[in-house]
């Protein structure tokens, strides 16, 4: 009986120490991370906030905003992100909403989608005065998430000169942002050129 004791207590022992130990790992790798962040990339640590001019954050780069009007209208003066499904309804005609985060979740012979994807189609060629077959798809589809802050070259491409033209800028100055806030390829061949809506039109508006 005080054999069958011991080797409990031992066990219970055991584990006790398993449980210590993995506690103080988990807490020093925590802390020595954090540290590690702060020291050597401090913005993408604390989540790639952007600031405006007085330094009030005013979003991050890692997620997509609506540039539109409360009516879910493009504001001609900025850039167009990629439609979202996140928390869209009749108070949020726009989607991009944080707190749901979340695709459409319909497959591509949904009746519903396809007549989205026309009207959107349409849409856009005539608000960018383009030939409907130059509106690339990322324009009329939303990513998984919703809050997709990347749109690709090919659709802001077709922006430029809507923008240009509202702000009083040269297609070249555009294109020079456009370009500034172009990533390539992660490591040269992984995934495709995106372009960074939010810090996009962050960048024309610090013209202003």
């Amino acid at each position: 009986m005080k054999n069958a004791m011991a080797l409990n207590m031992r066990s219970y022992w055991a584990g006790l120490k398993t449980v210590l130990v993995f506690t103080v790992v988990v807490i020093v790798y925590t802390f020595a991370m954090f540290g590690i962040g702060q020291l050597g990339m401090p913005d993408k640590a604390n989540g790639s906030l952007i600031t405006d001019r007085s330094g009030q954050v005013v979003g991050s780069s890692l997620i997509g905003q609506s540039f539109t009007d409360s009516k879910g209208e493009a504001l001609p003066r900025y850039f167009q992100a990629r439609p979202s499904a996140a928390g869209v309804g009749d108070d949020n005609p726009s989607g991009y909403d944080a707190s749901a985060s979340s695709g459409t979740n319909l497959g591509h012979r949904d009746e519903g989608l396809i007549k989205d994807v026309r009207t959107r189609r349409a849409d856009i060629a005539k608000r960018e005065g383009v030939d409907v077959k130059d509106v690339p798809a990322d324009a009329v589809t939303a990513s998984s998430s919703g809050l997709d802050p990347d749109i690709s070259p090919e659709y802001a491409a077709i922006q430029v000169r809507r923008v240009a033209r509202e702000r009083g800028l040269s297609q070249e100055k555009v294109e020079q942002l456009v370009k500034d806030n172009t990533t390539g390829r992660g490591l040269g061949f992984i995934g495709e050129p995106v372009v960074n809506v939010v810090t996009l039109n962050k960048a024309l508006d610090d013209l202003s």
